[in-house]
């Protein structure tokens, strides 16, 4: 099988298309993957260095004034003109595309040769590149159910994120974790804000964390640009604060969240069940990221906190009410279960083969 995937832009589009792919390899080595993505972008250096065939496009968003809207324009013509070169050349069997205004041109390109095509939403709100294919594509995968609001229905099948398969079958790396200098007789709650770390939100933690020592130990992950502010918890030998985490190595280890409400992360918490406090990014477009949250919180598998409610006493209170609550705790964690989808990259793969094979016949 030869497939052509095309993702770029954030993390929260890179992320899950890398780990489908990875699951492919694994399950057939000979499987022929090539990537393609944005020449500027951060999948321009993450994809090479997973190992991974990369061609780049040039693309980028239509916002902003009417001349950066026309030079965007022009940019996906030529992008469209280029993706069909490179299928020409490659014929892969399928193009699927994982969002970032890279993947439309390139979706769209597959679409006029006939190739079979698919593309992944990861979040509760359709982004802008996936709306402007979803009538060419053979089939969507979504994670939410709100998405049926704005994709044809007869495509479209909620399987999931991979990532979920990912995050489930990670194995603990036992010394790793015990570099991280964390007691494993006690409670361990896992904090990630990504773009959010500054330090004005270290001192907000700090006065958050004060007092919470009841079997509970923190691994506060501060950013790797805020590592000076590492002194402001001296003292608190419950806290432990560190720039970076591989959670992968420790999600064994973890029993719970404070995080941003990114659709891998979510993908990621329900998946193991991890009870959370969730604060969504409002910088994000459509403010997806509160809506991917509320998803949770409707269904009880989670607790948010909106930023412009964030603040010390808010997030001390959440913190009591979940982490302190070990009744309330299971009860989080049981309904964050229940929306999970931990087989989500299998089932993505079966799917990719059943809609190759229709595909195919329909010719």
């Amino acid at each position: 099988m030869k497939i052509a995937c095309v993702t770029g832009g954030t993390g929260g589009h890179i992320y899950p298309a890398l780990a489908l792919m990875d699951m492919f390899k694994e399950k057939d080595p000979a499987c022929d993957i090539l990537f393609i993505g944005n020449d500027d972008r951060m999948e321009a250096q993450l994809i090479p260095e997973r190992g991974y065939p990369f061609t780049s496009l040039h693309t980028s968003g239509l916002v902003g004034s009417p001349i950066r809207k026309m030079k965007a324009v022009g940019q996906l013509f030529f992008a469209y003109q280029k993706s069909k070169k490179i299928l020409k050349s490659f014929q892969p069997d399928l193009v699927i595309g994982f969002g970032g205004y890279v993947s439309a041109p390139v979706i769209l390109a597959g679409h006029a040769l006939g190739i079979c095509t698919m593309i992944h939403e990861q979040n509760s709100i359709v982004g802008k590149a996936n709306q402007l294919v979803m009538n060419k594509v053979d089939r969507i995968i979504t994670c939410y159910e709100k998405c049926s609001e704005i994709f044809p229905k007869e495509k479209t099948v909620l399987l999931g994120n991979p990532r979920a398969t990912i995050a489930k079958e990670a194995k603990l790396d036992t010394d790793y974790y015990d570099s991280l200098g964390l007691d494993p007789a006690k409670k361990t709650i896992l904090i990630m804000m990504g773009s959010l770390g500054s330090s004005s939100v270290n001192q907000l933690m700090k006065d958050a964390l004060k007092g919470v020592t009841e079997d509970l130990q923190f691994l506060y992950v501060c950013g790797k640009d805020n590592l000076e502010d590492i002194a402001l918890f001296e003292g608190m030998d419950h806290v432990h604060v560190v720039g970076y985490v591989d959670t992968l190595k420790i999600y064994e280890k973890v029993d719970g969240m404070i995080c941003r409400a990114g659709a891998t992360t979510l993908a990621e918490v329900t998946a193991l069940g991890l009870p959370s406090i969730l604060i969504p990014s409002p910088y994000v477009a459509n403010n997806h990221q509160f809506y991917n949250a509320s998803v949770l919180v409707d269904q009880g598998a989670a607790l948010m906190i909106e930023e412009k409610d964030l603040n010390a006493d808010s997030l001390h209170r959440a913190i009591v009410e979940l982490f302190l609550d070990e009744k309330k705790m299971q009860l989080v964690c049981k309904n964050a279960l229940e929306l999970g989808k931990p087989n989500a990259a299998y089932d993505i793969i079966e799917e990719c083969r059943q809609c190759i094979i229709l595909h195919k016949r329909g010719k």
